[in-house]
């Protein structure tokens, strides 16, 4: 019953207990499974029964949204997602090398994490968003849908929601809208966030891109978060002063 709306914002009311929680993990293929199985993203979305708040709610980082997303794309338009970004997006932007997503054992796409890049096409991206989704004349994303990024989150959606305590040392003026992060302060900043520390930074007022590649022990940790934060602004800091 979720929108896709609220699939990409993070307000689907999805809750996993434990056992869905580890069978989304089985689905996904990145641990061993049981001999003779074959889970599969598909089929776990068919069958998955868990439980549900209503849709539209405060935001909650459900991994799977993403993933469902994928999907949805897919039916949508007809090719693979890789296909899609590689032709949309990819090209279009001039990365230097080839990009990699991990699949499923039946060829779904983990579109939630397993995109394999260099961190130079990395930082591309984020000087796409920078140039209003423009390289050089031709436009490859809709200067009207990072507009939206930055102005159109739902800010209490964020106040109510799972991550306002962590990031309450960052900002408490914060929101989150179609995959990206936004810290409405002075200036604004809209960074894109993955698990293990990896990390994406676009501050339009001071025209900086940061992108960042980690191996953080656990998926999220709150002080190396608060740290990476405090790093981006000493870095903006010394670059401006240097121009």
């Amino acid at each position: 019953g979720a929108t896709i709306r609220e699939l990409i914002d993070m307000r689907a009311g999805i809750v996993f207990d434990g056992a869905g929680l580890q069978a989304y993990a089985d689905a996904a293929g990145w641990e061993p499974v049981a001999p003779g199985t074959t889970p599969n993203l598909h089929d776990f979305f068919a069958t998955m029964r868990a439980q549900a708040k209503p849709h539209g709610g405060a935001f909650s980082y459900v991994s799977s949204n993403t993933d469902l997303l994928g999907w949805a794309i897919e039916r949508a338009t007809g090719p693979s997602f890789a296909s899609l970004v590689s032709t949309l997006l990819w090209k279009p932007m001039g990365a230097s090398g080839e990009a990699f997503i991990t699949l499923d054992p039946k060829g779904a796409p983990r579109c939630t994490g397993g995109f394999c890049a260099t961190l130079r096409d990395f930082a591309r991206l984020g000087q796409l968003v920078l140039s209003a989704g423009r390289r050089g004349s031709h436009a490859i994303i809709p200067e009207t849908w990072l507009d939206d990024i930055r102005t159109n989150g739902d800010a209490q959606a964020w106040r109510d929601g799972q991550w306002r305590d962590s990031f309450a040392a960052i900002s408490r003026n914060m929101h989150y809208r179609s995959g990206w992060y936004v810290i409405n302060d002075q200036p604004q900043l809209t960074f894109a966030m993955g698990i293990h520390g990896q990390n994406l930074f676009v501050d339009a007022a001071n025209a900086i891109v940061i992108a960042k590649l980690s191996s953080w022990p656990q998926p999220v940790e709150g002080p190396s978060i608060w740290l990476t934060h405090k790093a981006v602004a000493e870095f903006t800091r010394c670059i401006m002063a240097a121009r």
